[in-house]
């Protein structure tokens, strides 16, 4: 048995979130419901923009692979994270976010100068999250940043589709992906977000080249990805560069594809606040539960289930005792806790 379940590679994000309106999102012609990409200056304007306005609500460590493994090490898995920091008051605060969930990391031994990146988040009233991001310090994740003998010590290594935005980081990938397939460590992307889908489709599609045992996307991703506008048609394809292709349907739950077979998974109805990071948490619960020996069924349920719980609160992770509860309401924490024993 491999010492992590699952290694991942992202980029590290301390994150801001505020409530804003449509009008405000309109008045500054950000484009909803996607990540963009500014720089310092533009990112410094924006945030002087929001603070005369609205207040802050909530500062967290973020990352779309990070929060996916602070889930993981929350339901009792054990992850690592390799990522990237500056020697600055945000990159002690994201070092300390990690440790306290668990999550283990090389980042004590990082001395770098620059900024840590840093995420806005705008949730909208219909709950929907609008991103502005600066990767700061995180646009140079390199091979520096990858520790080959933990990809050699985990089931699976896991990829954040943000990373296709720089050619640094996708060389990085090219090199995690060469020694995970030379140690039989398993391979599982995310395409993170529309906007990687839409923008930068051919970094994407250098992540899957030849081919991932996992993939995570919701329909809206899979559909721009393949050019189809048929939900069957669209899983049929990405079957064919992934062997299990988990494709999220929001209220309505999510479809788990295989060659063989097809899994339907139910969503779980709540009062939706904040759509911020339920991808993330769909993909670290059901990393969890099929490396804990789940059903790919049981391991859909238990995302689905924890996907509600994130979007009925503020901010993309939930607190362990939260993780912990949905498990005994599923009948699961004891069959997790003994399948690999």
């Amino acid at each position: 048995m491999k010492k992590y379940h699952v290694i991942g590679l992202g980029n590290a994000l301390v994150d801001q979130e505020y409530k804003v309106t449509d009008e405000f999102l309109a008045a500054n012609q950000l484009e909803k419901s996607i990540m963009t990409l500014l720089d310092e200056q533009q990112q410094t304007d924006l945030l002087t923009k929001l603070e005369q306005h609205f207040k802050l609500e909530k500062r967290a460590g973020g990352g779309s692979a990070a929060n996916s493994l602070v889930a993981l090490s929350q339901f009792g898995g054990n992850a690592f994270y390799c990522c990237k920091v500056a020697n600055d008051e945000a990159g002690a605060f994201y070092r300390h976010d990690l440790e306290s969930a668990g999550v283990a990391t090389r980042l004590q031994h990082q001395d770098n100068d620059g900024l840590t990146g840093k995420c806005v988040v705008m949730v909208t009233p219909d709950a929907e999250r609008t991103m502005c991001t600066h990767l700061g310090i995180t646009i140079d994740f390199s091979t520096d940043e990858l520790e080959l003998d933990k990809i050699a010590e985990s089931e699976y290594l896991y990829i954040e589709g943000y990373l296709a935005t720089s050619e640094v980081a996708r060389k990085a990938v090219a090199k995690a992906r060469e020694e995970a397939n030379q140690r039989g460590t398993k391979l599982a992307l995310t395409f993170s977000d529309s906007s990687m889908v839409k923008y930068f489709k051919e970094g994407l599609q250098e992540f899957l080249d030849p081919g991932v045992d996992l993939l995570f996307c919701n329909e809206d991703e899979a559909l721009e990805y393949t050019g189809e506008s048929d939900f069957d048609q669209a899983m049929a394809a990405l079957l064919r560069c992934a062997k299990e292709v988990v494709i999220t349907r929001g209220p309505a739950g999510a479809v788990i594809g295989q060659q063989q077979q097809r899994v339907q998974v139910p969503g779980f109805k709540v009062k939706a606040i904040d759509t911020n990071g339920a991808g993330d948490m769909f993909a670290g619960a059901y990393l969890y539960g099929i490396t804990r020996g789940l059903t790919p069924a049981q391991a859909g349920t238990l995302a689905s289930r924890s996907a509600a719980e994130v979007v009925s609160n503020y901010g993309p992770r939930l607190e362990p005792a939260t993780q912990q509860a949905i498990l005994q309401e599923l009948g699961l924490a004891q069959e997790a806790a003994t399948a690999n024993a």
